[in-house]
């Protein structure tokens, strides 16, 4: 088996996922395309495995462990992703810059009962 053919598909499904990751806007497209790139990882260590004939077959050991880590990794990833989604009601990673910001606050604004507190000492 020539080392070259599967090399080059990994080459083009890392290129593909971090293309995803820098490019999308969708939590959940970057996650896929992280998963992508763990793939193409997975698809060199069992093609070098297979190309230097270990008799241990630690390429396809690390590759079985690479797989329930990205498994666990997408259930924590998706389980983040849905409750951002439920309190802030986007998923867009752009407009997810700081946790502590309500859905409408902007980094510069005062948030709403300090506002109102600020109108009744005015108004006093």
């Amino acid at each position: 088996m020539h080392l070259v053919y599967p090399a080059v598909l990994a080459v083009l499904l890392f290129c593909t996922g971090l293309y995803g990751v820098l490019a999308r806007r969708n939590a959940i497209l970057v996650l896929m395309s992280v998963e992508l790139m763990l793939n193409a990882v997975n698809l060199n260590l069992v093609a070098f495995d297979v190309w230097l004939r270990d008799t241990l077959h630690a390429g396809q050991a690390l590759t079985l462990f690479t797989i329930a880590i990205a498994a666990a990794e997408i259930g924590i990833g998706l389980a983040i992703v849905l409750m951002v989604y439920r309190n802030r009601g986007t998923s867009d990673v752009d407009k997810l810059r700081d946790t502590a910001e309500g859905p409408g606050d902007s980094p510069g604004t005062v948030p709403a009962p300090a506002a109102a507190a600020q109108k009744a000492e005015a108004a006093a």
